[in-house]
C-alpha cells in the first residue's frame, strides 16, 4: 500500500480526505516553483537536458519550458516568451485547473469551464504538434528556445 493510499484510507474526515490530494499537488508545484526560481536553468549542469533534443537534435514543444517558467517567476515576460511561448500561454490554464481542483476539494461548485469539449482538446493537440514542427523549420527560428 502506497503512502497516499494509506493516508487516504486512514480515518480522516471526508473533507480532509478530499483536500489531501489537491494539497499534495499544490505543495509539490510550490516546491518545484521555489527550486526553479532559485536555481537558474540557464546555467549548465543544474537540470537534465531534453531527451528528445539529445536523441534527435530537434526541439520538442516543451523545450525551453523550464527557462520560460524561471523567467516568469522573475517577472520577465519578454524572455519567457522568447524561450517557449506555448509554455507561457499554458500557465494561466494550469493555474485555472488548480483553482478548479481546489473548488472541488472544498466542496464548492467549480467554475463551469472545467468540462472541456473534445474538439477543444483535439485543437490543443494540433496546436502543440504544429508548434513542435514549426519551431524546427527554417524561418521560424523565433520559436526556438535558443
Amino acid at each position: 500500500m502506497s503512502l497516499v493510499q494509506h493516508l487516504l484510507s486512514a480515518r480522516l474526515p471526508p473533507r480532509r480526505r478530499q483536500v489531501l490530494p489537491t494539497a499534495a499537488v499544490t505543495a509539490a508545484a510550490a516546491g518545484a516553483a521555489t527550486v526553479l526560481a532559485r536555481v537558474d536553468p540557464n546555467q549548465p549542469g543544474h537540470y537534465p537536458g531534453c531527451p528528445f533534443l539529445l536523441v534527435s537534435g530537434l526541439y520538442c514543444p516543451g523545450c525551453g519550458s523550464l527557462r520560460a517558467v524561471h523567467d516568469l517567476l522573475h517577472a520577465d515576460l519578454a524572455d519567457a516568451l522568447a524561450r517557449n511561448p506555448l509554455a507561457v500561454v499554458a500557465v494561466p490554464f494550469l493555474l485555472y485547473a488548480l483553482g478548479a481542483a481546489w473548488a472541488r476539494a472544498l466542496g464548492r461548485r467549480p467554475p463551469s469551464l472545467t468540462s472541456v469539449p473534445a474538439p477543444v482538446i483535439w485543437g490543443g493537440l494540433v496546436v502543440v504538434l504544429a508548434f513542435g514542427v514549426l519551431r524546427n523549420l527554417p524561418g521560424w527560428s523565433w520559436l526556438s528556445p535558443a
